[in-house]
């Protein structure tokens, strides 16, 4: 089992926690941090938010304190509009008393109640924008200013940055790349996250891809490719983990250098899918989960914040939290590139 991320990187059992880039639900992600730290969790990628960065920190100390390895902490930023980072809204005085809440019903954060959207909590899915039988559910969409991004990655110093980009957003990205350069972090990696969003081909994917490879190892960058197979819905179920791995399968010959991450629709059931296909397999240096490890948490997290307490402070609860996160990481943790 590699406990350095490097290490895992090149052996293919890489395990990253996808903390949500617009969640800022700060109980929930230092408890999250936590228990995924001790459950052996390479790296831990949070919104780049002063606040999210310090809670995701008392959660490594915490774990640290319980024997684990520290992860590297990584903050992602956007180069223009994405569905990661975005919040949803609506106004409660609209919604008829009638209303069955069918947006409640398919948050999988909990952040709607009688008082609209919990903003903390949402972590921008938008599950609950085409279940409004009214359509009252707006998208508001939150990216970071130019000016900004320098001297907040000094204040932050992650280890490593996530930029999420789409197809034709070349000149943005570049932008992105000279700001991180100039803020004089030392990175470890700079992931970059894509899918095929708009009719983009694989082959189209990975031309960008390329143009993205130069402009990072121009900058001095060494790039992580995170294949969004299909963005914020691995706790759906399977159909979402043949999205993720068909993406793989797509790219894997076509992409430049640099290890492939998956992400985008990765659960329990990936991994058996990529050992089904093991000329799939040697392509994936590892995956990333975000809402199913959020979701398998939240009965943990629920009674903990009920009682007041964060759930790494309440012994007779986080020692199942960790046996459901690593029912979902250790068998990651176990593989290696010849699976």
């Amino acid at each position: 089992m590699a406990r350095d991320p490097e290490q895992a990187l090149a052996r293919g059992c890489w395990v990253k926690l996808i903390g949500g880039a617009s969640n800022q639900d700060l109980a929930a992600i230092e408890d999250l941090a936590g228990i995924h730290a001790l459950a052996g969790v390479h790296c831990i990628d949070v919104a780049a938010d002063p606040a999210v960065v310090a809670a995701t920190r008392r959660g490594l100390a915490w774990a640290e304190a319980h024997g684990a390895a520290r992860p590297w902490l990584m903050v992602s930023l956007s180069d223009g509009h994405d569905p990661h980072f975005r919040k949803a809204w609506f106004d409660p005085q609209r919604c008829p008393p009638s209303c069955p809440r069918p947006c409640e019903r398919v948050c999988p954060a909990l952040a709607i109640d009688g008082r609209g959207v919990v903003a903390e909590r949402c972590y921008g899915c938008g599950r609950c924008l085409p279940a409004c039988p009214l359509g009252l559910i707006e998208e508001r969409s939150q990216v970071l200013e130019p000016a900004a991004v320098g001297a907040l990655m000094a204040q932050l110093a992650p280890d490593a940055v996530e930029l999420h980009t789409r197809p034709g957003r070349l000149d943005a990205f570049a932008e992105r790349v000279v700001q991180l350069a100039a803020s004089g972090v030392a990175l470890r990696r700079v992931a970059v996250s894509a899918g095929l969003e708009g009719g983009a081909t694989a082959e189209g994917l990975a031309a960008e891809l390329w143009q993205r490879f130069r402009l990072l190892r121009g900058a001095g960058f060494r790039p992580l490719w995170q294949l969004d197979g299909r963005p914020m819905s691995g706790d759906v179920g399977a159909g979402t983990a043949h999205a993720a791995v068909g993406l793989l399968e797509r790219l894997a010959p076509l992409a430049p250098p640099g290890p492939l991450q998956l992400a985008g629709g990765t659960n329990a059931y990936t991994l058996p899918l990529l050992r089904r296909f093991p000329r799939r397999r040697g392509g994936a240096a590892g995956v990333g989960f975000g809402s199913v490890a959020r979701v398998l948490l939240q009965p943990w997290l629920a009674e903990a914040q009920g009682r007041g307490r964060r759930l790494l402070d309440c012994p007779d609860l986080w020692p199942g939290a960790l046996a459901q996160a690593q029912g979902l990481v250790q068998p990651w943790l176990a593989a290696d590139s010849d699976a």
